[in-house]
């Protein structure tokens, strides 16, 4: 069986509500976001997934993300990982694209990275351990995490540079599936949010 990866965005937030970059700071979910969470456990639950038997998942330290593993249903067979931690935002933490755009008229992250916080290199290292841990042995993991960093993991896992992000949103809540076509890395499925419309 060729391994797959299925991505889980967290859950909503009040900064990711309002666009604010949220890297490291440990901002709770909103009641909108455990309930996102729990009809995302639902659906995981569900065929064609059944609940993942044999599936190893991991999630990032950070509590939304946690939160949304244990909501839906997975907190007792994940494993916390640092490395699926968001990306550090450094100087732009906080802030939302519009407020650094201000002060960097044409900023894009994923081009020009940011100021005393991770680098590109930084993240795609990152991405790049996941992808090659999700593709070391014959089973599926899934993991629980971020947006950025997952929009990473999806551009590595394609063997794309991770500017390739750029041009695939992931929105809380939401489920993506990487897994294989014709022997190649390929996207099964991106951003899936059927489930909140339950």
């Amino acid at each position: 069986m060729a391994p797959r990866i299925l991505l889980a965005r967290h859950g909503q937030t009040e900064w990711s509500l309002s666009g604010k970059h949220t890297g490291r700071t440990d901002v709770p979910l909103l009641e909108e976001g455990r309930r996102g969470a729990k009809l995302l456990g639902e659906r995981l639950h569900r065929a064609p997934y059944e609940g993942l038997p044999g599936v190893e998942v991991r999630t990032s330290p950070l509590v939304r993300a946690r939160e949304t593993c244990e909501l839906a249903g997975f907190g007792e067979r994940a494993e916390v990982w640092d490395t699926l931690m968001e990306w550090d935002y450094g100087a732009y933490e906080g802030m939302t694209p519009a407020e650094i755009q201000a002060v960097r008229p044409g900023w894009l992250i994923w081009r020009d990275g940011v100021p005393e916080g991770e680098s590109l290199a930084e993240v795609t290292a990152r991405a790049d351990e996941v992808v090659a841990w999700a593709r070391s042995a014959d089973r599926d993991v899934l993991v629980f995490a971020h947006g950025h960093v997952l929009r990473s993991i999806g551009a590595r896992w394609l063997g794309l540079p991770i500017d390739f992000a750029a041009r695939i949103r992931l929105n809380p809540t939401s489920l993506s599936v990487l897994g294989w076509a014709y022997g190649e890395p390929a996207m099964e499925s991106w951003n899936e949010t059927g489930h909140l419309a339950a």
